[in-house]
Order: structure tokens, then C-alpha cells, then sequence
């Protein structure tokens, strides 16, 4: 599974530049590749971001969470999540899998990993509980 240039952009933007709050990427299997499928602006929520998943497709996604220390200090992490909801097609969730760590290698400088099949997993508190 190859990685399209722009997905490799895309994740440098976030990271660098913020331009983008959270990228989402999906497979394109006619392509054999993951491409962005959509980027959140600097200013949208992670509720945004939640929203923006499919509901019963998988998906690999980076999200910029800013925070605040306890030293009052203005930090920000990046998250790699791979978002495989249960109710997905077992051969997506087999291709999603299989293809993570391939990907995962072409970003660097993602802090933190959560694998989520359900929306709890990957809840505001749960980004909060790991950045800290």
C-alpha cells in the first residue's frame, strides 16, 4: 500500500504550518493507496473532527490537540488514531490493519497512537488523559 505525496503534505501542514487541525485519510484501493479524504481548519473542535468520521468505515486520521500544563505552558501533541468501528466490513478492517504501520512510518513526529472501534475509545478525555 503506497502513500499519495499529498497525504505526506498534508500531515507536514498540520505539523509545521497548522494549517489544518485534523487530516482524515482513507485507502483508495483502486489507487492502492491512502489518501486525505478531508482537513479540519485550525479553528474547528474535536467534535468537528468526531463528526467527520464514518460511522461504519474505517479511517486513519491526525489530530493537533492543544492543551495547557499544569506549569501553564501552551503544548500541543499530535495524535495518530485509526479509527475501525465494529461495525465495519471485516475485509476494510483487515486492510486498515494491515496497511497502519506501513503509513503510520511515513509520518513522523505523531506523539501518541489510540486504535479506537467505538467513539469512547477515542473521547476528548481519553486525548486529555494522554497528552498529560
Amino acid at each position: 500500500m503506497g502513500v499519495a505525496d499529498h497525504s505526506k503534505i498534508a500531515f507536514v501542514e498540520l505539523q509545521r504550518k497548522k494549517v489544518h487541525r485534523y487530516v482524515i485519510f482513507k485507502i483508495d484501493e483502486k489507487k492502492k493507496e491512502v489518501v486525505v479524504e478531508k482537513t479540519g481548519g485550525p479553528a474547528e473542535s474535536y467534535e468537528d473532527f468526531t463528526a467527520s468520521l464514518p460511522e461504519n468505515d474505517c479511517r486513519y486520521a491526525v489530530y493537533d490537540f492543544d492543551f495547557v500544563t499544569s506549569e501553564n505552558c501552551q503544548k500541543s501533541k499530535i495524535f495518530f488514531i485509526a479509527w475501525s468501528p465494529s461495525t465495519s466490513r471485516i475485509r476494510a478492517k483487515m486492510l486498515y490493519a494491515t496497511s497502519k504501520d506501513r503509513f503510520r512510518r511515513e509520518l513522523d513526529g505523531i506523539h501518541y497512537e489510540i486504535q479506537a472501534t467505538d467513539p469512547t475509545e477515542m473521547d476528548l478525555e481519553v486525548i486529555r488523559e494522554r497528552a498529560n
